[in-house]
């Protein structure tokens, strides 16, 4: 009797084919990686680039209009970060109320804006910010 202990190994089943996202579909995404920057108006710290963020992250490689509308997404959302601290930060001298509320306006308007153009299949660019993710 052979007392060999070699296994031999499970057949692998057939690998699955990668789902392809329509159109569509793809627009849906898009509009949700600029409306999840809703989520700091929940009261969820930092919100505004937590949801683009993460929604970026785990749809980029699905269709390149969301990974293009979800890195824009996410620049604007940094920018509005950056400009509401340096508002906030100027409300010492009382100039920055003006400007904290012109940020928060501008910013609500243009992810408005963002989100319609992305659900319409249009590619959308902010026109104010910095690039930071390329």
């Amino acid at each position: 009797m052979d007392q060999t202990n070699e296994r031999t190994p499970p057949e692998a089943g057939p690998v699955p084919a990668p789902v392809q996202m329509d159109e569509r579909q793809a627009s849906t995404y898009a509009m949700f990686c600029h409306l999840s920057a809703m989520a700091v108006w929940v009261g969820i710290p930092f919100g505004n680039i937590i949801g683009p963020l993460v929604l970026w992250l785990i749809k980029k490689d699905d269709h390149p209009f969301i990974d293009e509308q979800g890195r824009e997404a996410l620049n604007f959302q940094i920018n509005v970060t950056l400009a509401m601290i340096v508002s906030g930060l100027l409300c010492i001298i009382l100039i920055g109320l003006p400007m904290l509320l012109a940020v928060v306006v501008v910013g609500f308007i243009f992810t408005i804006v963002g989100a319609v153009r992305a659900a319409s299949g249009e590619h959308y660019r902010y026109p104010v910010g910095i690039r930071f993710i390329p």
